[in-house]
């Protein structure tokens, strides 16, 4: 099973669809980037048990993703602030380019 980073973004947004165990054992895995065996050691279980409970995990967060598609809807915004951003910068008018950058500040807080 290769890492993949989009399961940290998907941990961070649907992580409180999962049981804790699920949750706990995710986060050692893609957060804290720990083995399999290591997790399993260190749990007193299997190293296919994590696997397993990793895997169930996946499932969730993929599920949930179709579903919602909440990480494409922030990557489109994100990409849209971005874009948004450059505009701002290349207005002339430094009030109204100070006052844009700011609105789009307050955006990409949310």
């Amino acid at each position: 099973m290769e890492k993949d980073l989009k399961f940290v973004a998907l941990l961070d947004c649907y992580g409180q669809l999962l049981t804790e165990t699920q949750r706990d054992m995710a986060e050692l895995y893609y957060c804290e980037d720990l083995s399999l065996t290591e997790i399993a050691e260190s749990r007193g279980i299997t190293r296919q048990a994590v696997h397993l409970i990793i895997k169930q995990a996946e499932g969730k967060f993929k599920r949930a993703e179709s579903k919602l598609g909440l990480i494409e809807k922030f990557s489109q915004l994100y990409s849209i602030t971005e874009n948004l951003r450059q505009i701002a910068e290349n207005i002339e008018d430094s009030e109204l380019s100070a006052e844009l950058l700011q609105q789009i500040n307050q955006l990409a807080e949310l």
